[in-house]
């Protein structure tokens, strides 16, 4: 269906109602982007807003039932507002739209519980989600203390039973929930929390969903008729409508590009409900509603705020030159592909080089947020993939192709070693590949991390198409389940924190990120570290690096530390403040380096911009000074190259 300025009538009820609806729904899901886009139909808040004002005050339903608006998930993540905001730029998003009740989404949780707890709790409205619980939180309580059921009623005084259902398959996507989760069939906790609704006065049932279009109409098929009168679904970013078993199925697009006006009569007979359905379409010919417009601007301006906040330290240069991705193994690169497969516990990661796009070399010291999502833009998240070696090979092969043009596909990878002699034709120069310390099963089927843009087979991936479209690559976690790289880095650099931590980081991805990290310093030691034993940066046989002995300092400095650590792991829920702990305590000695730990650093950097190809010191940082590598309140980060991407003897 074309995008369309005008109203689209989905369904209408074969007897025409001349009268008046007895209600009046609202619908929309997954929502992501507060601006609008480039192409047709443009989405975004403002022109968004405008079309819900008009269904809730335009002349044409005076004397009608107000609007009740149902949201089916996912707006606090991904986009690169919330790699930034951690989700928090949505609560008055959603308060705006005068949102009556939401169902939890995956992405609601990408941040964690704890910030999912933190945002829902400055909603003016109810999260629901009846059929996974927490036993940590009590006998039979929702994730994250979310509702089972709520009841609505309308301007009119009709009661509207409302439950929250959510599939299996997402809780398995998120690295972040608590041990022992339990999850109950949609179908039976709808028949099982439905008929109370219906004791409890409910005229009318709707499941506000978020799980996939399959999902949603075998719930129909398991409860409609009496049971449930409409489904209202997310997690799908397209827009569709079924009517099956007597119940309509519905989702609404995606992110403030649709929603749906439903008209609701009761039948003559009393037994259900007849429905008119509206798809609205927000084009750019919808004029943009001046109050988003300044929310919009004010959200602009903090998140210009902060992108320049400190989020890192590292003590290593990070070349992300198109001259380095582009053609060979970079330190970034593997960072990075590191992170995405640690994160999502694969076999290994490729990711290909246009990914990166800083397009420098950030040296030694700080990181601000807007180097991050400066580096790594895109929007299309992690997936992970299952794919045999044979496709592994062509897809190496694939991203070596083109050598020495500088292409984005150029492979940067993760627990994968090859050799690639360029003297060979395309796709015949990959050799002597190994995931980990063995030889490439070509047979075997591995567990690959990688981003959604390759698991749509461009920039000649096709080898990593998934079977969705096409392909042969099976998903284990789809792009609508993804986490954004920009997002995984910052959380990643949060972790890391010794002051300024994030206080809703919660303890199940806390844990998960201590993982993260242990792993991670076996390749890439938190602080400066000797280079491993094939490392190409290696310069000499050091000792791996010990905690530095700290000069003398003021009396119980180091025991408020300790108490700082201490009470932050304790710091209950605040539910007035998203906000990284930005105490700077100004007492606290630096982490310093002795006379024979700062020469040997310089030595492994000098070492480090020649193999990079670097003319002097100029083209990386200044001349450091005796406090260059002072730092005390992160573990610094400091990549280096392992020799992944060998290159074969040239012929003559």
């Amino acid at each position: 269906m074309a995008p369309s300025a005008e109203e689209q009538v989905v369904f209408a009820p074969e007897s025409n109602p001349t009268t008046p609806p007895d209600l009046r729904l609202l619908h929309y899901n997954d929502v992501y982007h507060v601006d609008a886009s480039s192409a047709e139909p443009v989405g975004g808040i403002a022109r968004f807003q405008t079309l819900i004002n008009y269904y809730r005050d335009d002349g044409r339903f005076k004397d009608q039932p107000k609007l009740l608006t149902f949201f089916s998930g996912d707006a606090f993540n991904p986009s690169l507002e919330s790699s930034v905001t951690k989700g928090s730029h949505m609560v008055p998003i959603l308060n705006g739209i005068g949102t009556d009740v939401a169902c939890v989404g995956n992405h609601d949780l990408d941040f964690g519980v704890r910030q999912f707890r933190n945002l829902t709790s400055q909603c003016e409205f109810p999260w629901l989600l009846a059929n996974v619980l927490d036993p940590a939180l009590g006998d039979s309580v929702p994730l994250g203390n979310a509702q089972k059921t709520v009841m609505l009623e309308s301007s009119n005084g009709i009661k509207v039973g409302v439950i929250g259902l959510a599939e299996r398959e997402w809780l398995d996507t998120i690295n972040s929930l608590p041990p022992d989760i339990v999850y109950k069939s949609a179908s039976a906790t709808a028949k099982e929390l439905v008929p109370g609704l219906r004791e409890q006065g409910a005229e009318i049932i709707v499941a506000v969903t978020h799980q996939r279009e399959p999902n949603d109409n075998k719930l129909a098929e398991k409860t409609g008729g009496d049971l449930i009168d409409i489904v209202l679904g997310g997690h799908d970013h397209y827009y569709s409508h079924a009517f099956i078993n007597g119940t309509h199925v519905l989702r609404s697009g995606t992110d403030f590009k649709q929603l749906s006006h439903i008209e609701a009569w009761r039948k003559q007979d009393g037994k259900g409900w007849d429905f008119k359905i509206t798809r609205r379409d927000i084009v750019g010919s919808i004029p943009k509603d001046p109050a988003a417009v300044e929310v919009v601007e004010k959200l602009t301006a903090k998140l210009r705020e902060k992108l320049d906040k400190p989020i890192g330290y590292t003590a290593a240069p990070l070349d992300a030159r198109f001259t380095t991705v582009r053609t060979k193994e970079s330190n970034i690169g593997n960072f990075v592909c590191d992170l995405m497969r640690y994160y999502y516990q694969a076999d290994c990661c490729i990711m290909a080089s246009g990914t990166i796009r800083g397009d420098q070399i950030y040296p030694p010291g700080i990181l601000r947020l807007r180097d991050i999502v400066n580096c790594f833009p895109f929007e299309d998240p992690v997936v992970v993939l299952k794919v045999t070696g044979k496709q592994l090979l062509e897809a190496l092969e694939n991203g070596v192709s083109n050598y020495p043009a500088l292409e984005g596909r150029f492979p940067q990878v993760s627990n994968i070693s090859f050799t690639a002699d360029y003297d060979q034709p395309p796709y015949h120069r990959v050799s002597g590949v190994q995931i980990g310390s063995d030889p490439l099963d070509l047979d075997r089927e591995y567990v690959l991390a990688t981003r959604g843009y390759m698991g749509r087979g461009k920039d000649g991936y096709t080898s990593l198409l998934i079977e969705e479209e096409g392909g042969t690559a099976k998903e284990v976690v789809s792009e609508e389940n993804g986490v954004l790289i920009s997002t995984i880095l910052r959380q990643y650099f949060m972790s890391l924190k010794v002051l300024g931590r994030w206080k809703h980081l919660g303890n199940n991805i806390a844990k998960h990120f201590h993982t993260v990290q242990r792993k991670l310093e076996v390749d890439h030691k938190h602080g400066f570290h000797e280079p491993g034993p094939k490392s190409p940066t290696l310069t000499t046989h050091l000792s791996p690096t010990k905690p530095r002995a700290r000069s003398r300092s003021p009396s119980g400095i180091d025991d408020r530390r300790q108490r700082r650590r201490k009470s932050y792991a304790e710091t209950p829920v605040d539910p007035d403040s998203d906000e990284e702990d930005d105490d700077q305590v100004t007492d606290l000695p630096p982490t310093r380096f002795n006379e024979r730990e700062t020469d040997i650093i310089r030595r492994v950097m000098k070492k480090w911009w020649r193999l990079a190809g670097l003319k002097g010191h100029a083209e990386v940082c200044d001349e450091q000074g005796s406090g260059e590598f002072e730092v005390n309140w992160t573990k610094a980060v400091a990549p280096r190259l392992e020799g992944r991407i060998k290159v074969g003897k040239k012929n003559g």
